[in-house]
């Protein structure tokens, strides 16, 4: 394992003091982080210590510390996974040549646009949520979004990296604008449109850390798979760190539903009137945002049909997640995958399409399935408590603006209906504004150590072996 260097003014495990030039471009860009840290990071708690983990290795086994430390004092970095010996490319057409430790000339300005696009979602994230922690339902739960905050910190931290090294003044003036565009911003918006919603409330966090999260989770393991090596690398201990945001996610949502089924119990009914009156969050009402998230980011995958993913497959850019342990043919020249397309009679037929072109069909599917692991939990969890209500992901055809779907009505099945039915029904398929309104009365601080908002069960455990009531944040 190679050991992270914490004497240097950048912490880092790629020997960044052997290269100078590189260094003092770094150490040029590091205030400007600092600057928009300050600016746009959650900035009315600087003060504070916060109880965190820090990276001290790269290994998947104890590779994190935890302690005490006020986030401007963050020991924001860039780790690279360990070299993988005699790495090979994996996928398309130059499958089983030794992978690149430079980015080949006529390769550069995908790599470029995949790597700013990944690298525009890790600050875009950090804006988004700048001020929950003015609502947080508990010190964990404080702790734990600070935790993400400052992890995406150092996911913008990796990918400015990647783009200082080996990009030259490109990527020095992208790494710039990376700082430059913010979240929801009329003139400089981020790239992509889900990590331009505001994040307003702790259900639409959950929510974004589930859904959201775990696009970026897929995007970052097909990434991992790259024949570009120091890439590669630096995706791979990105999931190390990226695995709590979704586990944050998951927790947070059941808590949620174990909360409301308490209060179900509670009540001897589950009318959502009279779970709303008791201050929890009623099922149907979680149902409309999971339906709003969930469908927000299938789009951020691209369209099913692309010849951009075709090309960035072909040339080893970005492959399939675990492509070498779940699929068998790894160059796809041959093979095909069937689609499901509107037939332009406001029906549905199925369409063949050459793999590589369906690649983005074939990372959202996985993504699907993924995404079902955890609504097969809180329904788990529905039923042992006497209920018949079933959570549900809609339609990957729901709400779509981008590819075959795009402004195709559907109902949450992917049945396509007219735009009247769908102007007509969409207000009880995702969160009205009264529904925002409830929400966001709930959104009461609570920073007493090891209490809960009434809106949301406490956690099974707390973090790092400590308890639940540990003050995480020292609030002054």
């Amino acid at each position: 394992m190679s050991s992270i260097d914490y004497s240097e003014k950048i912490p880092n495990n790629v020997n960044l003091a052997n290269d100078r030039t590189l260094q003092r471009a770094l150490e040029h860009w590091q205030p400007r982080f600092l600057e928009w840290w300050r600016e746009m990071g959650p900035n009315d708690f600087a003060s504070v210590d916060v109880y965190l983990r820090t990276a001290v290795g790269v290994d998947a086994q104890g590779w994190a510390h935890y302690g005490t430390v006020k986030m401007p004092d963050y020991r924001w970095g860039i780790f690279l996974a360990d070299p993988i010996a005699d790495r090979t490319i994996g996928f398309g057409d130059s499958f089983g040549q030794p992978v690149w430790q430079q980015v080949p000339g006529e390769f550069r300005s995908q790599f470029r646009r995949l790597i700013v696009t990944q690298g525009d979602t890790e600050p875009a994230s950090v804006e988004q949520q700048h001020r929950l922690g003015h609502t947080c339902p508990s010190l964990y739960d404080l702790r734990n979004l600070f935790q993400i905050n400052v992890e995406e910190g150092r996911h913008l931290w990796a990918m400015v990296y990647i783009l200082h090294a080996y990009f030259g003044r490109d990527g020095r003036e992208e790494a710039e604008e990376l700082l430059a565009r913010h979240s929801g911003d009329v003139d400089k918006p981020r790239i992509l449109g889900t990590f331009n919603e505001p994040i307003e409330d702790w259900l639409s966090f959950f929510c974004f850390c589930y859904f959201t999260d775990r696009d970026g989770k897929f995007q970052l393991k097909s990434l991992a798979e790259s024949s570009f090596d120091p890439l590669a690398r630096t995706c791979r201990f990105m999931l190390t760190e990226e695995a709590h945001h979704m586990f944050v996610g998951e927790t947070g949502l059941g808590r949620i539903v174990r909360r409301t089924l308490e209060v179900m119990k509670e009540v001897g009914s589950d009318d959502p009137e009279a779970v709303r009156r008791q201050g929890a969050v009623d099922l149907p009402l979680l149902q409309r945002y999971l339906n709003f998230w969930f469908s927000s980011s299938l789009d951020l995958f691209g369209s099913e049909v692309s010849s951009n993913a075709a090309t960035t497959f072909a040339n080893g850019i970005k492959g399939r997640p675990d492509e070498t342990t779940q699929y068998q043919d790894h160059v796809c020249a041959e093979s095909t995958f069937e689609i499901e397309v509107p037939d332009g009679k406001g029906g549905v037929t199925k369409d063949t399409s050459p793999m590589r072109n369906a690649m983005n069909e074939v990372l959202r599917d996985a993504y699907i399935r993924d995404c079902e692991i955890g609504l097969k939990r809180w329904n788990m969890l529905i039923k042992r408590g006497g209920y018949t209500f079933e959570l549900k992901l809609p339609s990957s055809r729901f709400r779509r603006a981008i590819g075959a779907w795009a402004n195709i009505p559907t109902d949450l099945e992917g049945r396509p209906i007219d735009r009247e039915e769908l102007d007509r029904r969409m207000p009880g398929w995702l969160p009205s504004a009264s529904d925002k309104a409830f929400i966001r009365s709930l959104m009461q601080r609570v920073v007493e150590p090891g209490k809960m908002a009434a809106w949301i069960a406490p956690p099974d455990r707390g973090i790092n072996n400590l308890p639940v009531d540990y003050e995480y944040v020292r609030l002054n």
